[in-house]
């Protein structure tokens, strides 16, 4: 067993809880926005906030990637940036502090090397990289609509929703088809751009989910803490939605 493995079971048990399963969270890999120039990747509390609540319930989990290695945050969703931006995210500042988080951030699974039988969820963790890097990717929207054509509890937060306006199940219809769900809303993008002078991304995720017919897109007040279970797909609306999509999942696991 691989020494982060070991030291992540150590830091759930120390919490007093035994492991009950895994959890599988796939973040973007390392890209640069066609709009900015920046370097992307994962806002840092998209998945550190989601991974505190898994642990804590007892989960182990794994970190996947679309290329595999090494993943990168979002710098200003770092809390040591300079920008500040995320200066109070003592979760992700906490989490850095920890050897195998480290680790696990820089040997991440490639998706490609997954077999959805051996976790029991899969959460997919929001920032700007999913804009380019999970989108009209088929490999990754296979593997998402196998664990929710099994069952299993299918989490999305933030943009990392951009999958769902094209997964497709086994079926060919599209996922979200009678589906009510949320992500990245356009009030959010209007405060983003407007913060950086200029338009962060390529398109918008609730423009395009208006355009589909047959499926509800709800958004609550902007950058508020909101989460939609509609059977077993969940979904969060930006970054202070993951901790509150993550305890729907854990809800959901609880029935299985």
């Amino acid at each position: 067993m691989k020494k982060e493995i070991i030291e992540q079971q150590q830091y759930v048990h120390a919490h007093g809880m035994p492991l009950k399963g895994r959890i599988l969270m796939v973040a973007s890999s390392p890209s640069v926005s066609q709009q900015t120039g920046w370097p992307i990747g994962f806002w840092a509390a998209e998945l550190t906030h989601p991974l505190r609540v898994f642990q804590e319930a007892g989960y182990e989990v794994d970190i996947a990637s679309t290329e595999g290695g090494e993943i990168l945050m979002d710098a200003w969703s770092d809390p040591t940036d300079s920008s500040g931006y995320a200066a109070d995210d003592v979760i992700s500042l906490g989490y850095m502090q920890y050897d195998w988080f480290r680790q696990l951030l820089g040997n991440t699974k490639k998706i490609s090397h997954l077999d959805p039988a051996d976790h029991d969820a899969i959460f997919l963790v929001g920032g700007q990289g999913p804009m380019y890097t999970f989108k009209d990717n088929k490999e990754l929207q296979e593997l998402f609509a196998s664990f929710y054509d099994s069952g299993k509890p299918s989490a999305a937060v933030c943009h990392s929703t951009t999958l769902l306006l094209e997964t497709r199940r086994t079926d060919g219809e599209l996922l979200v088809k009678g589906k009510t769900w949320t992500g990245f809303a356009n009030a959010e993008e209007d405060y983003a751009d407007q913060a950086v002078g200029q338009k962060i991304q390529p398109y918008r995720i609730e423009d395009e989910a208006r355009k589909i017919r047959d499926t509800k897109f709800k958004v609550a007040d902007a950058f508020s803490s909101f989460a939609i279970r509609d059977g077993n797909l969940v979904t969060g609306q930006q970054q202070n939605s993951g901790a509150a999509a993550a305890h729907m999942v854990v809800d959901l696991l609880s029935y299985r």
